[in-house]
């Protein structure tokens, strides 16, 4: 999850956490954008080291 210029990572077993949640969602209840699914991993924002990573 990118958030202004911090990333954030969620390790979930199953249900995603609450607070997990929350840092997805917009202040509209939308999922914030872009949001892109690679694998098991769900990026939320734009972090382009982050992208990168998940890409390898």
């Amino acid at each position: 999850m990118a958030k202004g210029k911090k990333v954030i990572e969620f390790q979930t077993g199953g249900k995603a956490p609450s607070q997990c949640v929350d840092a997805m969602l917009g202040p509209t209840g939308n999922l914030r954008a872009p949001t892109l699914r690679v694998g098991k991993t769900l990026l939320v924002g734009f972090d382009e080291d982050a992208y990168r990573a998940a890409m390898l």
